[in-house]
């Protein structure tokens, strides 16, 4: 799934990713950030995510222009 950073709290690694798709906001799991390339977020930053088995944005990475879809690529 693709979408854009909402909100994140660094103190406490809490934080929205809101959907391209369905415009819906998923938390962020405690484990979203494990193994990933990021060690903090920002507002508006746009990622890749999987969600968990109760529905939370885990395994947040960078895409490619391809992954993203941006036109001309």
């Amino acid at each position: 799934m693709q979408g854009v950073i909402k909100a994140y709290d660094p103190a406490t690694g809490t934080g929205v990713v809101m959907c391209d798709t369905d415009l819906a906001d998923y938390d962020l799991a405690a484990d979203a950030l494990a193994g990933s390339i990021f060690r903090m977020l920002r507002q508006g930053q746009r990622v890749i995510f999987d969600l968990d088995d109760v529905g939370r944005a885990t395994r947040l990475r960078l895409g490619s222009e391809v992954d993203m879809q941006t036109p001309g690529h």
